[in-house]
Formats: C-alpha cells, structure tokens, sequence
C-alpha cells in the first residue's frame, strides 16, 4: 500500500474529494458570493493570500467573537487559526471594542500623538523590558524600520536571518539558504530586482557556530530574528542557542533584533521575557493592538540615542521610515485597552493551561494510532508535525510537512466546525477558547486518522 507519514495515499485522495464535495454542498451562499466577487478582485479576492486556503470556494465570514466564526451559510466555527495571530486574544475583546466605539467619535487620524502615549509607552516597557517604542502600522513596516535604523547606526550593510524565517513583506528576509550555504532569493517572489544576497546573510536556526562565523567578517548590522521559527514549521530554540546568538551580537558589535509578532504566544513579553533575554530592539505586531492594524519595535536607551544621532546628522526629508496612519488615534486607542485589559499575564496563563490540555488530547490520539508524529508547543501555539521529534532547523521541518495530509485535514476539520490555519495546520489557543472544543478537536483528528488509515 502506498503510504505517507503513516497514512494510506489512496485514503487522503479519497478524503480530500469527498470533503472538498461536502463543503461545496454546505456552502452554496459562498459560493455565490465568490462569484459574485471574482469580477472585481485579482483571483476574486481581497488579497490574494486568501487562495492559500484548501477550501474549493472561500469561507465568507459574517461575525467573528471570541474563538466562534460564523460564516455567510450560517456554519458556526470554532476558530483555532485566529487570524494568524492577528486574533492571538480573541475576535473583538470587548475592552477594544469598546474603545474603538467611543475613538471613533472623537477622531481616526491626525498625524499627531494621543494624548495616551505616557501610558502606552510606560506598559509596552513593562511588558517587554525596553524603554523606547515607535508605532507603525505592521510588523512588515517594523521590521523594515529597524533594518534601516540598524544599518545607519552600525555603518554596516548586511543583515542577519535564519532559514525558514518569517518577517513579513521584508525583501532583505524574502531569501532561502542554498545547499552551499549561499543566499537565494526565493523562487516565488515576485517582482525582485536587486540581488538580496548583497544584503543579506541567511545561516541554520540553531546553529550558534554558523552565526558566529557570519558576523566575524564584521559587516553585519543585525541578527534578526523569531526566537522560534514559526512559518515553516515550528522550530523551538535549543537551550543556550539564543543566549549564544545574543552574545556574539555583543562581541561582533551587531545589534540584536528579535520578532516576537508570532512568539507572544509563549507568555506575557514574549520569549524575551520568558527566556531571560536582552535584546537590542523587539518587534511586535499583528495581536499587540487585538487586531486592528498596529505594530510597534522598542529598543534600549543606547539603541535610542544612536538612531537620534544619526537622524540629526542626516539632511532634512523623508528618512524612509514611518508612514502618515502610523500611530493614528484609532489604532493607539486599541493599542491601549488591550495592552491594559486584554494582553494580559491572566490571560496567558489561560491560553498556556488550554493549549497544555490540547497538546496532551493530541499526543493521546497520535498514542493511540501508533504514528511516529510530534506536537511542538510554544504557549498558546502549537503545530502537529509529522516527525517523531520536533524540527531543530527549517531543513527538518520542510522534510516533516506533506501537502496531502494538511489540505485534507484541514477540509476534515472545517466540514466539522473547527477552523484551523492553512499554512501545514497550526493551532493557536485563545482565553476564550472553550474546553469542550479542545476536547472536540482532538477527537476529530483522530477520527481523520481512523478514516485515512482504513
């Protein structure tokens, strides 16, 4: 029998048409509404990222609360993709929707600062432990920020990023590790002119003595990077690895950047704060402002006062940093109810207690299957991997993934109301997480895996 991580071939096929057929016959309202879309839209969407979903036709959605989605044919979900983290807390906590209302009366942008920035400010340092903050619209614009702030206060060129990294839209980070060690653009970006490899340098994750041999040239102005790999898999830190990356950033003179937008799941501050680290510059987007579009980069005392030194020695105009909506008074109205009431270290311990309790209804059901495949938790985030050991590097997580088994899962699972991402099937818990939906969905992946060995 032709077999795939354990699972019968013929099976998956099998279940991916008849799943594939069942949604279509469930979701005529849909349907309608895609075509309906198709003549105004590129690939009838939005954004284009939204035909990365394995569903024959887009899931419409009419209401999202909570960890519940309703789409336009009236099939209730329960959400454990969350927006990609955008949602990381919940769909609309009611303190930030309560301070969207009342904001929405009172102004939406004005290029000026609100008059909540001393409070905003004083809690992102005590959250994450750096005292200087910027806002911006995304972790894509934060990212590029910073890469600029760090070359100009280094004088250096080049950057720093793990294989397998996600930072956004930042061309520097869009690059793939060749199997001679050298820096690929990757094959499906589009539009790229200029060569990222003059720019950029991409090692293992993991791999302490590879980073310390990329940043002894002395040309490298930062290490960014997710303190676990979060978009090809998830791949935790080794212990000591970060720690080592942080001090030979100290010793080459490059600065620090980590990207906590994925990896607040871990707990209140992120990894930083979980792990005891000091970096020179956090990132934070996507969930920091529950949703609404907001980011922002924090930095050291140090880190500050060279970025204002090269900004008054540079001439007057656009430095390429910031845009007009950045820190509009709507998004620093949600930035500040959900820094205050909803991003909460009570919250955490609720994802980290949910997330523990769905991790162990996996492992049971792998258990009880017999197959050799793994679950790999980061707090509220978790990633069913199929590999006997979570991934050490992005090389191993490729070598875990299989299309055919995540599309059919993923269509198994939304037919039976439970909403999971469709990047290799990631699983985010949320405060309002119910437990009898953990434990509803570990029984479904089970059942998914009776029916693809049969």
């Amino acid at each position: 029998m032709d077999t795939t991580h354990g699972l019968s071939s013929a099976r998956l096929a099998s279940i991916g048409e008849a799943e594939a057929a069942r949604f279509r016959a469930a979701h005529p309202r849909c349907a309608a509404l895609a075509t309906h879309s198709a003549p105004h839209y590129l690939f009838g969407l939005p954004m284009h990222w939204m035909r990365d979903w394995p569903a024959p036709v887009p899931l419409f959605v009419t209401e999202a609360r909570g960890a519940e989605l309703w789409c336009a044919d009236g099939h209730r979900h329960a959400d454990f993709c969350l927006g990609d983290t955008g949602a990381m807390f919940g769909h609309s906590p009611p303190p930030v929707a309560e301070a969207l209302a009342r904001q929405a009366s009172r102004g939406l942008t004005a290029m000026l600062p609100a008059d909540s920035l001393a409070r905003v400010g004083a809690r992102l340092a005590a959250i994450f432990g750096l005292p200087r903050w910027q806002v911006c619209l995304s972790a894509s614009d934060a990212n590029r920020f910073v890469l600029r702030w760090a070359r100009a206060i280094t004088g250096r060129r080049k950057v720093l990023v793990f294989d397998g990294c996600y930072h956004g839209t930042v061309d520097d980070t869009l690059v793939d590790r060749a199997d001679d060690g050298r820096t690929l653009a990757r094959a499906s970006l589009l539009g790229q002119v200029h060569d990222l490899a003059l720019g950029t340098v991409v090692v293992p994750f993991n791999d302490a003595d590879a980073v310390e041999r990329a940043l002894a040239a002395g040309d490298v102005a930062c290490v960014l990077t997710e303190p676990a790999l979060t978009n090809c898999g998830l791949v935790p830190p080794a212990p000591g690895f970060l720690g080592a990356v942080q001090a030979a950033c100290r010793r080459r003179g490059a600065l620090l950047v980590l990207d906590e937008t994925h990896t607040v799941s871990a707990g209140l501050g992120g990894c930083t704060r979980a792990l005891g680290l000091a970096p020179d510059v956090v990132v934070v987007g996507k969930a920091i402002a529950g949703g609404v579009p907001c980011a922002v980069y924090g930095f050291t005392d140090d880190v500050a006062a060279r970025m204002e030194a090269a900004k008054r020695a540079a001439p007057d105009g656009h430095s390429g940093i910031g845009t007009t909506l950045s820190a509009s008074l709507l998004a620093m109205a949600a930035l500040d109810a959900n820094l205050e009431h909803v991003m909460t270290a009570q919250a955490h311990a609720t994802m980290d207690a949910l997330a523990a309790t769905l991790e162990r209804r996996l492992l049971d059901v792998l258990g009880a299957a017999g197959l050799p495949w793994s679950v790999t938790r980061l707090g509220a985030r978790m990633e069913l991997q199929f590999c006997p050991a979570p991934p050490r590097n992005a090389a191993e997580a490729r070598a875990a993934m299989d299309e055919r088994i995540e599309r059919a899962l993923h269509l198994y699972l939304l037919n039976r109301g439970f909403l999971v991402t469709p990047f290799h099937d990631m699983l985010l818990v949320s405060p309002a997480t119910s437990e009898r939906d953990v434990a509803a969905l570990a029984q479904c992946v089970g059942g998914f895996i009776d029916e693809a060995r049969a």
